[in-house]
């Protein structure tokens, strides 16, 4: 009697009470994003996150070197500078001044295809900065002897960064003859020249055409809900009018027939390689099984070129590799630091032969779920902060013209296979669609002529 009051008691405790309801699925991440789309045509995406009382405001602008033509590069950058040089209601250097005293702090970035103005602040400053915001996007100031400061600045930027930079300098010269006919071959920073012979009418016309509300994406993420920042857009940033859409950009680039080379001889202590392959748009369906594959290739010690070329046959200091996320097919680089003393061509050579090896027999198991594994760690990293998840959203939005797809990324690298990775690679790393840069040093580059 007691043993089967005890199976009477065990069955009572597994079977699910009568009526009982299971618990409600936890929300799917991003469900709470919401968007609206201003008369001018200005989109305001909101992510609400209240685990602290700051805010993360992203206005991403669809302009940067593509949009440039010969005599007017490096303008896109100049206007990340001018942005913070005052405006109608905020005079010159005010913008940073109120937004620190109000406890926030600002940054941006430009490349070839966005420019991208960052603030970080307690919410309690939210309606101040759509006021900061919408002043400058309405009002930006031409000062001459602003700009002509701003001019110099850029222009010790430019030296600092690519002609004093090895890296940066290669880097230019490999893109500019990667691209023969795209205006992907403009440098960001600019062409010398055109730095030091901008117009006044040039960025008058520039900033008309390219800072306006319907070239650009607001993203907020912080402690705020959709309503109150879509009242504070429609107060502060509609009234601003919507301008006619910039020319597209048509040019396509021709495919690539052969190598090409650039070598450049510098004074260095190390020699350098860049090799960039001619790869996708950010839309291309190939970038996932190519991501993982980069990570395979060159993320961390365990990966094949950091083995072969740092651990194993100790050629090179580093090794890296990245796509660029772009409107339009761009390129994906790899570069390395070779060891002084060693012959860069010995380096190409071991490169060549980890190509062919993805190529011919592909990747294993292991290594595909390992970068996986990877991807979706880098993919939650990422949206642990406000500015995380900022920077994400618009991404997606303005590359993908849909902020949600973002949400479908961790399933999208999940679903790539091997053979998927192994076309790609065939795909991508031809020695016929790269161009190949080095980097001498000076005293090696004499040493070889003497010989």
């Amino acid at each position: 009697m007691k043993k089967a009051a005890t199976l009477l008691t065990l069955c009572l405790i597994a079977m699910p009470l009568f009526g009982q309801k299971k618990a409600p699925a936890p929300p799917a991440i991003g469900s709470d994003v919401a968007s609206k789309t201003l008369k001018n045509g200005m989109k305001v995406i909101v992510w609400p996150d209240h685990d602290i009382p700051n805010v993360a405001m992203f206005v991403w602008y669809r302009v940067g070197s593509r949009n440039e033509y010969a005599g007017i590069t490096g303008l896109s950058h100049f206007f990340e500078h001018m942005m913070f040089n005052g405006a109608k209601k905020y005079g010159a250097g005010e913008f940073d001044g109120v937004m620190e005293a109000n406890g926030g702090r600002n940054n941006a970035y430009t490349n070839q295809n966005v420019t991208v103005y960052q603030n970080w602040f307690p919410r309690t400053a939210l309606e101040l900065i759509f006021d900061l915001e919408a002043d400058r996007m309405q009002h930006l100031a031409f000062d001459e002897k602003v700009i002509e400061s701003e001019r110099g600045v850029v222009y010790s930027e430019r030296r600092s960064g690519v002609d004093n930079n090895n890296n940066g300098l290669l880097y230019e010269q490999v893109q500019a003859a990667a691209f023969l006919a795209h205006p992907y071959h403009i440098p960001v920073i600019g062409w010398p020249s055109d730095i030091e012979s901008w117009k006044h009418e040039d960025l008058v016309r520039f900033f008309k055409t390219y800072y306006a509300p319907n070239n650009a994406t607001m993203i907020v993420v912080g402690d705020v809900t959709p309503a109150e920042v879509f009242k504070l857009a429609e107060t502060w940033i509609e009234p601003i009018p919507a301008q006619p859409p910039p020319d597209p950009i048509r040019t396509k680039e021709p495919e690539q027939l052969g190598e090409r080379r650039v070598v450049v001889e510098k004074d260095a202590q190390v020699p350098l390689i860049q090799m960039a392959y001619h790869s996708g748009a950010a839309t291309d369906p190939d970038n996932d099984a190519l991501d993982l594959l980069l990570t395979i290739l060159s993320r961390g010690e365990s990966s094949r070129l950091y083995r072969r070329l740092v651990a194993e046959e100790r050629v090179a200091l580093d090794v890296s590799m990245f796509r660029a996320t772009a409107f339009d097919p761009s390129l994906t680089w790899l570069t390395a630091t070779v060891l002084a003393g060693i012959d860069p061509a010995r380096v190409e050579k071991i490169i060549d032969e980890e190509m062919a090896k993805v190529i011919s027999d592909g990747v294993t198991e292991a290594e595909l779920q390992k970068a996986t594994n990877i991807a979706a760690a880098n993919f939650w990293r990422s949206m642990r902060t406000i500015s995380g998840k900022a920077q994400s959203l618009g991404n997606y939005e303005t590359f993908y013209g849909d902020y949600s797809r973002l949400f479908d990324q961790p399933a999208l690298y999940d679903a790539v296979t091997r053979e998927e990775i192994q076309k790609v690679a065939a795909k991508i790393f031809r020695k016929t669609n790269r161009t190949v840069g080095t980097l001498v040093p000076k005293q090696v580059a004499a040493a070889q002529e003497t010989n």
